[in-house]
């Protein structure tokens, strides 16, 4: 009689599904639904940037979900043929588990993360600079080499990759991890002297007068145009302090900021913990270094690498932080 009684529920259940589909005449069977190419995934749902866009599942994307390294030939490149010191685990991502219950944690388990529970989980979005200078060498060296991860990286032309989706626990800032994303951008980082070293291959003047970044393989930048220039939005090279010593940056390229902006709201409106602000001492001035533990452990917002650790001086002092909080604050009012 049980079933008896619930069949007919089932049925009615089918019919208003079905006939909600049948009802949108544009909708047909196996059409192909096309992406407008500024999604990012979180739990399995698709939310606009309006930023470029390449996911993991793209052609040219990176996909941290792989077990094999991605640029090793392919007969040595499985893990069993390359785990060593550093890389232990097929994967290079964990499961967020601190503070869910065991039946949370057993209900996520297999995937089935749902959104509100995942918004209550994520309150920090964390920012790096790679050293590596493009966002392919950079999934090469915390994929292929170091066995890490992160779930977004922003290359010097503006264009952003999701490795993985936001409710993965990627690898990229120790105790942020189970409440964080993070993501690094392209950008060789801090010097002493910007004429020598790494800064010296990067950066040079241009007939212009004008600082512009030197890629001499533009494969390194899949998604450059052909003859594009990229330059810092800065030409001249910035110091600052962090942790309490002074460093030298080049700033990052407009492109950059203007993905990273976008990227920043839509980050900030689909998980409202994540406060549109960054860390500030009383005077409402950035805190250029770790914050103590108990600051820490309350903080909701927008940080960087040096907020959590204090041996980590990215994302550097070039980074523009209220030019990045005040275009997303505007964006997310608009």
């Amino acid at each position: 009689m049980r079933y008896l009684r619930v069949a007919p529920l089932f049925l009615l259940a089918l019919t208003t599904v079905g006939s909600a589909f049948s009802a949108d005449s544009k909708v047909k069977v196996g059409e192909r639904l096309d992406r407008k190419g500024d999604e990012i995934v979180v739990c399995g749902q698709l939310f606009h940037t309006t930023a470029p866009v390449k996911l993991w599942t793209d052609p040219g994307g990176y996909d941290a979900y792989r077990t094999e390294r991605r640029f090793a030939p392919v007969d040595v490149a499985s893990f069993e043929k390359t785990k060593n010191g550093e890389i232990t685990n097929p994967n290079r991502f964990g499961m967020r588990k601190a503070g869910l219950t065991a039946d949370q944690v057993e209900k996520v388990r297999g995937g089935g993360w749902d959104l509100p529970l995942l918004q209550d989980q994520v309150d920090q979005f964390v920012v790096h600079f790679d050293v590596c200078g493009t966002s392919q060498k950079c999934f090469e060296v915390l994929h292929d080499q170091r066995g890490l991860s992160v779930q977004f990286m922003l290359d010097l032309d503006g264009t952003i990759y999701q490795t993985l989706d936001l409710k993965e626990r990627a690898w990229h800032a120790t105790k942020a991890n189970d409440r964080s994303i993070g993501i690094e951008i392209a950008n060789v980082g801090t010097f002493q002297d910007p004429t020598v070293g790494l800064a010296g291959r990067w950066y040079a003047r241009g007939a212009d007068g004008k600082t512009h970044l030197v890629i001499k393989d533009p494969k390194l930048v899949p998604t450059l145009k052909p003859g594009e220039v990229l330059s810092p939005i800065r030409d001249e090279v910035i110091t600052g302090v962090i942790q309490g010593q002074k460093y030298s940056q080049y700033d990052l390229t407009p492109q950059q900021y203007d993905s990273l902006t976008k990227l920043t709201a839509t980050l900030c409106t689909v998980f409202p913990k994540i406060k549109c602000d960054y860390p500030r001492d009383a005077q409402g001035e950035l805190i250029p270094g770790k914050l103590p533990d108990a600051d820490y452990n309350k903080y909701q917002g927008v940080l960087g690498h040096f907020h959590v650790q204090q041996n980590k001086n990215d994302p550097g002092p070039a980074f523009q932080w209220d030019r990045v909080i005040s275009g997303a604050r505007k964006l997310m009012a608009d």
